[in-house]
């Protein structure tokens, strides 16, 4: 999809949102409405002595309406939310989109890099917006959720951002925050940028060595399962940088917008590990060799 076809489907997407905002605004009124008629017949029944035939069948009506309201208003957040995804997904098209075009193979200026400052940030929000995932009751957690990892065939996208192992200039192994730039399905390799100097640092590597990140946040309240045990050994972005390092899951996360707390291996410490440090769910993973351990 071009630029201009992506930012068109932008306008047709938010103008859609707009519209289911304006439908739960009235449907969140009417079922407001139901509530407060429950909450008056609650007090009309208090000077009765004994539940009579009539305010029982008037409750199950009321409550079986707000029930159904709720129902409504769920559905109609879930579609809005739904939206919001397609929106960023289509923001990030236009992103690669503009990159490419401006791209010169016979350019060898490389690009200017972000702002140390601005990148941080940009990571941190894109942890944040990180949606939610909200399955229905008994709904099996997908993959890319929470702690979930992905199945053997997935395939990250153009502008997907994962962990990738690479060889640094001192010969060393480093896992680092990359973007996807594509994958030659023949050769079973993915080419990937460096987050941190986009368009210079550039590495073609194995499926093996790239872990896509989460694309969804585990509920710790709905399911606890999609998130990773106290004491599990990950691969997780240490605090402003870049770059992931072992580390051991110290305390879930209790609500869905907590972080992890984590400790990091570090020899200078004499236990071995760093003091705590809050590290959010989409910086979590864990390679394929991990797992074997």
């Amino acid at each position: 999809m071009t630029f201009v076809e992506c930012e068109n489907r932008v306008q047709e997407l938010l103008s859609e949102l707009h519209d289911i905002i304006k439908d739960t605004q009235k449907q969140r009124e009417e079922g407001n409405n139901n509530l407060e008629t429950i909450g008056k017949t609650h007090e009309k029944m208090q000077g009765e002595a004994k539940l009579s035939t009539y305010f029982k069948q008037k409750l199950r009506n009321l409550y079986s309406v707000a029930l159904d309201d709720a129902d409504v208003e769920c559905d109609l957040l879930k579609k809005g939310l739904d939206i919001i995804a397609k929106i960023k997904a289509l923001q990030e098209e236009k992103r690669i989109a503009a990159r490419l075009s401006s791209y010169n193979p016979l350019d060898d200026q490389p690009r200017k890099s972000m702002r140390r400052g601005v990148l941080m940030s940009m990571l941190q929000k894109s942890a944040q917006t990180l949606p939610l995932w909200i399955g229905k009751p008994n709904e099996k957690v997908p993959p890319l959720c929470g702690a979930v990892s992905a199945g053997p065939d997935y395939i990250a996208k153009p502008g997907d951002k994962v962990a990738a192992r690479v060889r640094t200039d001192e010969a060393e192994e480093q896992w680092i925050l990359a973007e996807v730039v594509s994958f030659n399905s023949s050769l079973q390799k993915y080419e990937v940028d460096d987050i941190d100097e986009e368009g210079r640092e550039h590495h073609v590597l194995s499926k093996r060595r790239v872990v896509p990140l989460a694309q969804w946040k585990a509920n710790p309240e709905t399911d606890p399962e999609a998130l990773f045990p106290k004491g599990a050994l990950v691969m997780a972005l240490y605090p402003q940088t870049t770059c992931f390092y072992r580390a051991v899951i110290s305390k879930q996360p209790t609500t869905a917008h907590e972080d992890y707390s984590v400790l990091f291996e570090d020899n200078s410490y004499a236990d071995g590990y760093s003091p705590a440090l809050r590290v959010a769910q989409k910086y979590l993973v864990v390679p394929k060799e991990m797992r074997e351990l």
